[in-house]
């Protein structure tokens, strides 16, 4: 029984029990792919519940739950790029969807490049928000984050990184992520993705500056002055 909105429906891609919303429906304008980033207790539905309702007027819109995270099932082997972008090419061929609009969003911008640079052909577009592209030096917020100890204080101060000023509402949405943090088995699986020392983590997320420049698909980058 479905108890929880971040809950969709379940599909098998690359062989994995996969959480995915898909909604909206494809008038002409395509399907849009929406993934997620990778926070504390992040699933696509509290990345993309937002936007979800407002694409899915004008085109059919896919948001799964990367395997590790959120209500999909978690994998017993290794996480990595090859890990992630096989399964998120794997929910494309179990929904029937050829080519995409591409959306990632920081941790999710990496694995939407992996897809636009190893399959160009699934790429029709490719957004980029706050994606990890090329490496960079490991910031401390990103540390604390990919470091996360559960607790509501802890969540609140990641939350607070996230916004340039102060946002209202943060108390509220810390508990619900802290909820979502401390599920049965998600802890665990978070932080087996990054332990320390986490720079290999972003140097693992990154790709080569060539493989990027030769990408095919229109795109678009949006990306904070601080992040």
């Amino acid at each position: 029984m479905r108890t929880s909105p971040e809950i969709g429906h379940t599909i098998t891609a690359a062989g994995i029990p996969t959480n995915v919303h898909d909604t909206g429906t494809d008038p002409g304008g395509g399907t849009v792919l929406l993934i997620h980033g990778s926070g504390p207790g992040v699933s696509a539905w509290s990345n993309w519940r937002l936007t979800l309702p407002a694409l899915a007027a004008d085109f059919r819109v896919v948001a799964p739950d990367v395997v590790g995270f959120g209500y999909t099932e978690r994998s017993v082997g290794a996480y990595n790029l090859d890990t992630w972008t096989a399964h998120v090419v794997g929910v494309l061929d179990a929904l029937g969807v050829d080519r995409a609009h591409v959306v990632g969003n920081s941790f999710g911008g990496s694995l939407a490049l992996a897809l636009a640079i190893r399959h160009p052909e699934r790429v029709r577009r490719l957004g980029l928000m706050g994606a990890v592209g090329l490496s960079f030096p490991l910031t401390p917020g990103l540390d604390a984050v990919w470091g996360y100890e559960p607790s509501v204080e802890a969540m609140a101060a990641l939350l607070r990184t996230f916004t340039a000023t102060p946002a209202p509402g943060i108390e509220e949405l810390a508990g619900l992520r802290y909820q979502a943090s401390i599920r049965p088995g998600v802890q665990e699986a978070y932080a087996a993705m990054f332990p320390a020392p986490r720079q290999r983590w972003i140097d693992a997320l990154a790709h080569p500056e060539q493989a990027i420049a030769r990408i095919p698909a229109p795109t678009m980058i949006f990306h904070g002055r601080e992040d």
